[in-house]
């Protein structure tokens, strides 16, 4: 797959030009989850095969059904009992952010652990708010975790000239978006929606993953509360790119609808213990 986006004039040197195929494969069982969209029966005795397939997943979705976040009243000690207890929705949630996990553990530097831990708290305020508006919650949790595939790859492919656009810092995501093409030839929303094509995940998540900041852009039903979500979990502290002005929390949890916004607790400090604890039971598995 070759990529002609790289053709902005750069402020300083990239390391190297935006190559998408020196990144490696996304986990097949990871994609295979993404595209059994169904729902049906068959498609979660498919997916049960795939994770009985491979050792660690199977011990990764094994450890999170018996994890505090699952809270099962008795213990899960099989990948088909986990399953039928999940359901295919929250199973395909569990396998998509094992695979997110995998992909980036050969390279977890710091910089990749906070694009990491944004991408987790942005799946968990966005699941949070989908379930309270009565929207597709397991879909708003999958967006979450996916929609800074292209972070991921930039911050992997050129370490050195992301570290730089994070050192610019940014008063708002366009002034992020633009450091991005003078340092690295591309932004991440266009890098997103590069590899989005290239793995042949579905449409939804090729819009989320190339439109997520694009106030302009329509969003229905779960999608509508991805963008409020990832700048919630940038305002709590899980940003990977600092905002010069931060917005305030009253002022983001405002930008929800109805009634997601009044469940949200008053004090921020609550809302980021509750996913700080969370990210840290998945980043044990």
């Amino acid at each position: 797959m070759t990529l002609a986006l790289g053709t902005s004039k750069a402020a300083e040197p990239t390391e190297l030009r935006w190559n998408p195929d020196s990144l490696p494969p996304f986990p097949p069982i990871a994609l295979a989850a993404l595209n059994l969209m169904s729902g049906t029966d068959t498609s979660l005795l498919q997916l049960c095969n795939l994770i009985r397939s491979d050792p660690a997943f199977s011990t990764a979705v094994l450890r999170i059904a018996n994890s505090p976040l699952v809270a099962f009243s008795k213990n899960v000690t099989s990948v088909l009992q986990a399953s039928m207890l999940l359901g295919f929705r929250r199973l395909k949630s569990v396998v998509i952010t094992v695979g997110l996990k995998a992909y980036l553990q050969d390279s977890f530097t710091p910089l990749l652990q906070s694009c990491w831990r944004h991408s987790v708290a942005c799946a968990m305020i966005a699941e949070r708010s989908a379930k309270w508006s009565s929207f597709d919650k397991d879909f708003a949790y999958t967006a979450g975790i996916l929609h800074d595939l292209g972070r991921v790859a930039l911050a992997t492919v050129m370490p050195q000239s992301y570290a730089r656009v994070i050192e610019r810092g940014a008063d708002q995501s366009q002034d992020l978006l633009q450091s991005e093409r003078q340092l690295c030839g591309i932004d991440h929303c266009q890098a997103g929606r590069a590899l989005a094509t290239s793995w042949n995940l579905p449409e939804a998540f090729i819009e989320i993953t190339s439109c997520h900041h694009d106030p302009t852009a329509p969003a229905l039903g779960a999608a509508s509360v991805l963008r409020p979500s990832c700048m919630l979990a940038d305002a709590l502290g899980f940003a990977v790119v600092r905002c010069r002005v931060p917005h305030s929390y009253p002022e983001i949890r405002a930008e929800f609808s109805e009634p997601a916004r009044s469940r949200f607790p008053a004090d921020a400090q609550e809302l980021v213990s509750e996913i700080e604890n969370e990210i840290k039971v998945i980043e044990s598995v």
